[in-house]
């Protein structure tokens, strides 16, 4: 399968998510993280995710007499670089932006379903807004975006930190006539 094909899909993206920050988990804690998920479907995507080599083993123990495998995310596997996206189809970025709001609800509902879910304490943030923005300007302004999240990206597991979604979405929309 298509490395594409692969992560955008909206259960595997959220593994992949759950995998950041050089994260080591099992198939089984995955389970636990995706409660809204058929344990099946994540054992099968989990499967489709290490056959593609986008997880890797990093260690088997037997547990209750079956084999349980601990994976981590190849960061270097999940990124789809310049190259990747002018060649996707308008379908291919249908698909796409699909499967990041299909992950966007689901995240926000599982947050929303955990005991203690405070929006205000945990500065959740969901604002939109319109900016006017020349080629020039839009790419200063995904330049800034980018060097801010990299700044963080490497940041794993940490006392007093939790992982955040963030999500940065932007498109021309329609001008309305004045």
């Amino acid at each position: 399968m298509d490395t594409l094909d692969l992560l955008l899909h909206p259960v595997r993206l959220r593994i992949v998510h759950a995998m950041s920050g050089d994260r080591t988990l099992t198939t089984s804690d995955l389970v636990t993280r995706l409660r809204d998920v058929p344990k099946t479907s994540v054992y099968r995507h989990v499967a489709l995710l290490a056959e593609a080599g986008i997880l890797e083993v990093v260690d088997e123990q037997r547990v209750h007499g079956a084999v349980e495998r601990h994976y981590r995310l190849r960061r270097d596997r999940t990124a789809i670089d310049m190259e990747a996206a002018a060649r996707m189809t308008l379908e291919d970025h249908r698909q796409g932006f699909a499967a990041a709001m299909a992950v966007l609800l689901a995240e926000f509902n599982a947050y929303l379903d955990e005991e203690g879910a405070d929006p205000v304490a945990d500065a959740v943030g969901y604002r939109q807004g319109i900016i006017w923005l020349n080629p020039e300007e839009c790419m200063a302004l995904i330049e800034e975006v980018t060097a801010a999240f990299r700044a963080h990206a490497g940041n794993g597991p940490a006392p007093g930190r939790t992982p955040r979604l963030l999500s940065a979405i932007h498109f021309p929309i329609a001008e309305t006539p004045s």
